[in-house]
């Protein structure tokens, strides 16, 4: 609304401009408030045609034309130099309006090199300028953005309700519509996955401890070509963010390209208690294990708990000593057997 506002006032101001200029052989009043309007209008056009604006490419264009205006001098001032070697043999006044144009020539030409090099090479520019970067930079917080399967997951709207995440949390628009086209699907599977996505993210935007922003950020054509996963880092580089995702194929491209992720699975891993072989603990046998006599629980956290001698306690609580812990790639599984059981003998090696 304020751009708006801003459009309208330029627009009434060229047109008073162009009403104020009166002198002779000036065309009438409506013609001079036409003229103005006109120009106003078309300079409004143009800056609503140009949707991506970067302030990066305005401070690189400005320091280009400063280089190329200073080159232009120098270059000028060395031609000065040679025509007064040559006065003798050329004519000033004949030359004067062609030397002119020259000059005017080599400005143009010094610019236009010298904006086009520093556009292109923008990113290294700190390399030549110490402390000079067209680069945005962060201050505070760090944004947080959402991939579709940490939403789907909702393990972020639990985690938001301890008060620990202090980031805002940004949805990108690609992302909502990924979601709406998962909810829309034919398969009841994906269709119910979708309406879960969507429960969810309505809960974390009624949450008062989880800031929500719907992200309209518009990304490079070579990326708004690419799927969801090349959006979501491309948007991260961009804004300088992080990816919360529980994807671990977008984890991995996520390393290659310097992008920081926060992978919901591995958090869920570190949060885990620490369990001893030693230690006891009280598990729901739930069916029984592979192995003879063995009965299998699981923990309030996902953990697989494997028993011995366990196998007829289906659905009993069993106070179990922990064995041994092993960690897989699917998880981590505790072995124990009953409180009060003897350990069996270990097998004595012959000589």
């Amino acid at each position: 609304m304020l751009l708006w506002v801003l459009r309208g006032l330029f627009v009434l101001l060229m047109a008073a401009v162009a009403l104020s200029v009166r002198g002779e052989g000036a065309r009438s009043v409506m013609t001079l408030m036409v003229t103005g309007i006109g120009v106003a209008c078309v300079m409004v056009v143009v800056d609503l045609a140009t949707t991506r604006k970067s302030l990066a490419a305005l401070s690189g264009a400005f320091l280009g034309l400063v280089v190329g205006i200073v080159f232009a001098y120098g270059i000028s001032l060395i031609l000065n130099l040679l025509i007064e070697v040559m006065v003798g043999e050329l004519d000033s006044e004949a030359t004067a309006p062609v030397i002119t144009a020259v000059k005017v020539m080599i400005g143009i030409v010094c610019c236009y090199l010298s904006i086009s090099f520093i556009l292109q090479t923008k990113d290294d520019i700190r390399f030549v300028i110490p402390y000079v970067e067209f680069a945005k930079q962060s201050r505070g917080a760090r944004p947080l953005i959402l991939d579709t399967s940490v939403i789907i997951d909702g393990r972020i709207a639990d985690i938001c309700d301890t008060n620990i995440i202090d980031s805002p949390l940004v949805i990108p628009r690609f992302v909502l519509q990924e979601l709406q086209a998962i909810a829309d699907s034919s398969d009841k599977l994906k269709r119910n996955r979708g309406r879960r996505g969507l429960d969810m993210l309505n809960k974390l935007q009624t949450n008062d401890k989880a800031e929500i922003k719907i992200s309209d950020a518009r990304l490079p054509s070579i990326e708004e070509a690419g799927d969801v996963d090349q959006k979501l880092l491309a948007l991260a580089k961009k804004v300088d963010g992080r990816v919360v995702t529980n994807d671990y194929n977008l984890n991995k491209i996520a390393q290659l390209r310097g992008v920081d992720v926060i992978n919901i699975n591995d958090l869920s891993n570190a949060l885990k208690p620490v369990v001893l072989p030693g230690e006891t603990m009280t598990v729901r046998i739930i069916k029984p294990g592979e192995e003879s006599g063995q009965g299998v629980g699981y923990l309030e956290d996902g953990t697989m708990v494997v028993a011995e001698n366990s196998r007829d306690k289906v659905n009993e609580e069993v106070v179990i000593t922990v064995t041994s812990v092993l960690q897989t790639s699917a998880g981590r599984m505790i072995f124990g057997r009953p409180e009060g059981m003897p350990q069996p003998p270990r097998r004595r090696m012959r000589p």
